[in-house]
C-alpha cells in the first residue's frame, strides 16, 4: 500500500487540476461491469484527517471488510455532484473511473470554525466502496473557494496486501427490521442507532424508533417512496443510560461516543469516534445513519453521506430527526441564518453554494430551481424580512437567558412551541408563502444567500414539512438508489 499526501499548491497548479462540478451521465454501468471490477463485498478505508493553521493531510488509518455491498450494483458513479468532498476509485494502468462518491465530513465543517486558523485537529472519516479484484487507485478530491474539486490525496489499495484485512466485521448488538421492501441493492436502507440506551432502556429505544421513523415517512416524498426504503435498527446497550454532555458536566463514555456541544454549540450532537460507528453500523446493510440519543435535552446534528443524530426526549425530536435526516441524506443546507452557529462566514462574494436548495442567485435566469418558479414571481422574491429578524433575534435572546439560568429541557421546549406559533401566524400573512422562489437569507447568511421558499423544515421548525425544492432533491437521492 503506497500513500502520498500532496501539500499545498500554488495558483497555477491548483487551476490546473480544477474539474468543473459533477454532471449527471448519460447512462450507468450495467451490473455485470460493476461486478467484472468487484466482489459484492464492502472495503471501508478509514482515514486520519489533520489540519489546521492552513494546512491539510489524510492519511491511511486502516482497510477493513465492512460486510456485504448494500448499494447499487448498477451505478458506479452516483453523478449527483453533492458534498465537500468526492472520492474515486480509478484503474491505475488507464484512469478508468471505477466508482465514486460525494460526501461531507466534520473535518469540512471543523475547517470553518475560528479554531481551525489556530490549532491543529484530527478527525477520523471512511470512505467505502465495493471490494476491489485488483488493486485500485483511491483520489481523494476537494472543493476550492469557487466549489470546484481539486485533488488533494490518493493512495494505492491492493485487496491482497498483508494490511488490508478481509475478515467480517465484530458482532455488535443486536439488529432487527422496522420494515423491509427489497434487497439492499435495490432499496435505500437505512439504519438507526441507538446512543445512552441501558439495557433496560432497550424497549423505549424500540419503541423511540417506531416513532421517528413514522413521522419521517408521513412526510413528502418520504412517504410517496415509502416503498422504496427498508429500514433496520440495531439495539446497543450503553451502560447506565445517558449521552455525554461535556457543557453540563455529565461526563459519560457510551459506545459511539455521541456527545453535545460540538464545536462549543451545545445543541450540536455528533460522534467524532467514526471508526466506532461503522463497527456498529456495519452490523446491517446501510446506505444512511441515524442515531437516537437517549436524552431529553435539545440536539442533534447531520453531515452528507456521514451521520445525523437527534435526542430522542425533547419536544421537538420528531422535527430534528427529520431535519437532520435531510442534511444527511440529501445534503440539504441549513435555511435559517438568525441562529448561533459556530461557523465563520460573512464573505463579501459568495460563491454558488453545491447545495441543491441555496443559492447565491448570480444569474436570476439560470436559477437552478427555475423551472419550479411560477410566472409572475420576482427573483429576489420579497418577503417581510427584517420583521423576521427581530422577532427570531428576540427569541434567541431568551434563549441563551433560558441556558445561562440552567432551564431543564422542558422551559427550552416551551420557548420553541411560542416561537413555532408566532412563526407560523407571521407566514401565514407572507404574499409569497408556498410559492418557489428566491428569498434573501439562508445558510448563515442574512445577505447574498437565498433560500427557495418563505418556510420549509429546513429553515423554521415548520409543521409544513419540505419545500418543493428540498423534496426533488431528496427524490433525487433516492433516486440514485432505487431506480435502475
Amino acid at each position: 500500500m503506497r500513500t502520498r499526501t500532496l501539500l499545498p499548491l500554488s495558483a497555477a497548479a491548483a487551476a490546473a487540476l480544477l474539474i468543473a462540478p459533477v454532471r449527471p451521465a448519460p447512462g450507468a454501468a450495467s451490473a455485470a461491469r460493476l461486478l467484472g471490477d468487484f466482489t459484492p463485498e464492502t472495503m471501508r478505508v478509514d482515514l486520519l484527517h489533520t489540519g489546521g493553521k492552513g494546512t491539510e493531510i489524510v492519511a491511511v488509518d486502516r482497510i477493513v471488510s465492512d460486510g456485504p455491498w448494500p448499494g447499487s450494483l448498477s451505478r458506479t458513479d452516483d453523478s449527483l455532484g453533492l458534498g465537500h468532498y468526492r472520492f474515486e476509485v480509478l484503474e491505475p494502468s488507464t484512469g478508468r473511473l471505477l466508482f465514486a462518491r460525494g460526501y461531507s465530513s466534520i473535518y469540512a465543517e471543523w475547517e470553518t470554525t475560528p479554531e481551525a486558523k489556530t490549532a491543529h485537529r484530527t478527525f477520523r472519516e471512511s470512505l467505502r466502496f465495493p471490494w476491489p479484484l485488483r488493486p485500485a487507485q483511491v483520489v481523494l478530491k476537494k472543493r476550492d473557494r469557487q466549489n470546484l474539486f481539486r485533488e488533494v490525496w490518493q493512495t494505492l489499495v491492493d485487496p491482497a496486501s498483508q494490511d488490508v484485512n478481509p475478515a467480517p466485521p465484530p458482532k455488535l448488538g443486536t439488529v432487527w427490521t422496522v420494515f423491509e421492501n427489497g434487497p439492499p441493492t435495490e432499496k435505500v436502507d437505512l439504519l438507526v442507532l441507538g446512543e445512552g440506551y441501558a439495557a433496560k432502556d432497550l424497549p423505549k429505544f424500540r419503541a423511540d424508533v417506531r416513532r421517528m421513523v413514522d413521522t419521517l415517512f408521513r412526510y413528502e416524498p418520504f412517504k410517496s417512496r415509502k416503498s422504496d426504503f427498508n429500514v433496520r435498527a440495531l439495539d446497543l446497550a450503553s451502560g447506565g443510560g445517558g449521552a455525554h454532555r461535556p457543557q453540563s458536566k455529565l461526563f459519560r463514555r457510551t459506545p459511539l461516543q455521541v456527545q453535545y456541544n460540538v464545536f462549543g454549540s451545545e445543541r450540536y450532537v455528533l460522534t467524532y469516534d467514526d471508526r466506532s460507528l461503522r463497527d456498529a453500523a456495519a452490523q446491517a446493510p446501510y446506505d444512511a445513519i441515524e442515531i437516537l440519543v437517549n436524552d431529553a435535552r435539545y440536539g442533534g446534528g447531520g453531515i452528507y453521506n456521514h451521520q445525523a443524530t437527534a435526542s430522542a426526549d425533547t419536544g421537538f425530536a420528531e422535527y430534528v430527526f427529520v431535519h437532520e435526516f435531510g442534511h444527511h441524506f440529501a445534503a440539504l443546507a441549513d435555511e435559517y441564518y438568525t441562529s448561533d452557529v459556530a461557523y465563520e462566514t460573512g464573505a463579501a462574494d459568495l460563491p454558488e453554494p453545491w447545495e441543491p436548495n441555496v443559492t447565491a442567485l448570480k444569474d436570476p435566469a439560470n436559477l437552478k430551481w427555475r423551472d419550479l418558479v411560477e410566472t409572475g414571481t420576482p427573483l429576489p422574491t420579497p418577503w417581510s424580512k427584517e420583521p423576521f429578524e427581530r422577532t427570531s433575534h428576540g427569541f434567541q435572546a431568551r434563549r441563551r437567558a433560558l441556558l445561562a439560568a440552567g432551564a431543564p429541557p422542558a422551559e427550552i421546549d416551551d420557548l420553541f412551541r411560542e416561537q413555532r406559533k408566532v412563526e407560523s401566524a407571521f407566514f401565514a400573512k407572507e404574499p409569497y408563502l408556498g410559492k418557489v422562489g428566491a428569498f434573501e437569507g439562508a445558510a448563515y447568511e442574512a445577505k447574498g444567500l437565498y433560500r427557495s421558499s418563505a418556510d420549509c423544515i429546513m429553515f423554521t421548525r415548520t409543521e409544513g414539512g419540505f419545500c418543493p425544492v428540498c423534496r426533488r432533491a431528496i427524490e433525487r437521492v433516492i433516486d440514485s438508489h432505487a431506480r435502475p
